[in-house]
């Protein structure tokens, strides 16, 4: 299988980590100070295998998307018409759950789960779902439990951008973070940006079970209503593509993605963004997890965010890197891992100062 785009000299570990595992419709980008030094693609764009992938394509990215709608909320945080400690019922008085908007973007709200049972269409209904959580019994009392909030942290967060600022969070997206970064990507996608969308399949009959986690447990619970977010029926059709879910739908290229982190690297609401909020055991993921404002932050001082099926995207500032993976067919974290042990293998950069 051939690969498309390039690598700037010194990277070509990262090309051959790359092409190792070629999963018929990916894509790999690396910027380097704002610089792009790995543009990198390969399959196709479609599961018939007709269209190739091209630097276009935009693929769901599932929840590296998340970080995308907390920094809408800390646009308006840095413009003083939100206060992290904010109760959430300030901004959104039909909000029942006593939470503040930190506790709702560090996964610990308690709201890690949508209570009433909707069919996938449901995904389509911004008020639905928000009066949904409006009403919703957290599972833990707020601020004392990790849950990462896998579908409910859009709609928390949209909800709290609309209510707010006064525009569609999809739309605050496009036109605040998605043209001032140079970020190709977005939810609540037109017909336009639709027909450049990748088809998602799994890599195995078998993943969407793995994926699910133990009956009755918070990460099947977490995943399964609204039906339909891991069903290719649903994540491939024109309703899941054109509904807000900033939880789980981004649909992005990878260079988007990866430029979306080196804006981030030289502003000061990155650093806001990547300073710890939580560290413990995190009950979604199964794991201890150090939260930022949106982001998970490594032991190594990287901080991003995967999503399901092997994508993820994260910002390097100890090299300088913004690095963003990207994949059709759903699967583990492989590629994800041999990207970044060929990254730790190339001649460091001079330390960059953000």
């Amino acid at each position: 299988m051939s690969i498309d785009g390039f690598v700037a000299p010194g990277y070509e570990s990262v090309r051959e980590a790359f092409a190792v595992d070629p999963r018929g419709g990916s894509a790999l980008a690396v910027l380097r100070r704002g610089e792009v030094v790995v543009d990198l693609r390969e399959g196709w764009r479609d599961a018939a295998r007709t269209v190739p992938w091209d630097a276009n394509t935009l693929v769901n990215v599932y929840s590296v998307g998340k970080p995308v709608i907390a920094l809408a909320v800390l646009l308006l945080v840095e413009r003083g018409l939100i206060g992290l400690d904010d109760p959430v019922a300030r901004h959104w008085p039909s909000f029942t759950t006593k939470t503040s908007v930190r506790e709702v973007l560090t996964h610990t709200s308690g709201l890690a789960t949508f209570e009433v049972p909707r069919p996938a269409a449901a995904w389509a209904d911004w008020d639905l779902l928000c009066a949904d959580l409006a009403a919703a019994t957290p599972e833990w009392p707020p601020g004392t439990v990790a849950a990462e909030h896998a579908l409910t942290y859009g709609h928390l967060l949209g909800e709290l951008v609309r209510r707010v600022d006064g525009r569609a969070p999809a739309r605050f997206v496009a036109e605040e973070i998605a043209g001032p970064y140079r970020a190709d990507f977005g939810f609540g996608l037109g017909a336009a940006d639709i027909a450049r969308c990748a088809e998602l399949e799994f890599d195995t009959p078998d993943r969407p079970a793995q994926m699910l986690g133990e009956p009755g447990s918070v990460r099947a619970r977490a995943v399964q209503n609204p039906a339909g977010a891991r069903d290719l029926a649903v994540v491939n059709s024109d309703l899941w593509r054109s509904a807000s879910v900033p939880a789980v739908n981004l649909h992005a290229t990878a260079v988007g993605l990866a430029r979306f982190y080196a804006e981030l690297m030289t502003r000061p609401i990155g650093a806001t963004m990547a300073a710890p909020q939580f560290n413990g055991m995190d009950l979604f993921i199964g794991s201890p997890t150090v939260w930022g404002l949106g982001v998970q932050i490594e032991p190594d001082g990287t901080w991003g965010m995967g999503g399901l099926g092997g994508n993820a995207a994260w910002a390097d500032p100890g090299r300088g890197h913004a690095i963003a993976y990207v994949t059709r067919r759903l699967g583990d974290f492989a590629a994800v891992d041999r990207i970044e042990s060929a990254l730790a293998s190339t001649e460091p950069p001079a330390r960059d100062v953000y």
